[in-house]
């Protein structure tokens, strides 16, 4: 399948466990992939770092307007933007300070909505009407109540209502915008810090990323507004 051959994509968190599944699916269909990274210790463990069809763009703090906008300003051209880099805490509501709420909204929301702007403006700017597509990722707590979860559900719901906004706002210029809905996936990080988990049920990070790389090919025709659970027998 060859459903993104030479169209630019950039993968924000693209060097984790999801993001490493996400830019391999890509590359298998054709893309260029573009992937920040804010510290190269981030590029210890990502198997495509060499790739022909992979750029890594160094020093970029995706929650720093000005490094959004040189990132995105940069490219070529660009058919998607997918937004996988975020954080994650959890405590409950009267032991979770504001600088904890500001922290999760700094790294999930903020960089959310940076991406989505610059990626606009680019797509914009230089897909010559061809349109393009928009991925991002909320969270199974922003969408089903979870106790202790207080701060990460507050970004991650502002994450989906961006979703939801953008949705409606770029009908007209051919830009779908998404985003998966995934709950805990199956990651050694998870893993390590679960042990006495289900891990069969949890997804795998390789079944996410076909969600995600669907929704942003051009074989996503008519799909934009989707809030997308991900959440295996989890």
């Amino acid at each position: 399948m060859d459903d993104l051959r030479d169209r630019h994509v950039v993968i924000t968190g693209g060097t984790g466990a999801l993001g490493s599944a996400v830019v391999g699916l890509l590359l298998a269909r054709g893309a260029k992939c573009h992937v920040p990274c804010w510290n190269q210790k981030e590029l210890e463990h990502f198997p495509y770092r060499a790739h022909d069809d992979v750029t890594v763009v160094g020093g970029i703090n995706l929650a720093n307007e000005g490094d959004v906008a040189e990132l995105y300003g940069a490219l070529p051209e660009l058919w998607a933007s997918i937004q996988l880099a975020g954080g994650f805490e959890m405590s409950p509501l009267l032991e979770t300070s504001l600088g904890e709420l500001r922290r999760m909204f700094d790294l999930n929301t903020v960089t959310c909505f940076l991406c989505c702007r610059e990626a606009v403006r680019t797509i914009r700017s230089r897909a010559q009407g061809r349109g393009g597509r928009i991925v991002n990722v909320a969270a199974r707590p922003a969408l089903v109540p979870t106790p202790g979860m207080t701060a990460y559900a507050i970004s991650k719901s502002a994450v989906a209502a961006l979703t939801l906004s953008l949705a409606e706002e770029l009908r007209d210029d051919g830009i779908w915008v998404n985003a998966v809905v995934p709950s805990i996936m199956d990651t050694p990080a998870n893993r390590k810090a679960m042990p006495d988990a289900s891990h069969d049920e949890w997804p795998k990070v390789e079944e996410v990323a076909e969600t995600i790389a669907y929704l942003a090919s051009p074989l996503n025709r008519v799909t934009r507004g989707a809030l997308v659970p991900v959440y295996g027998r989890s």
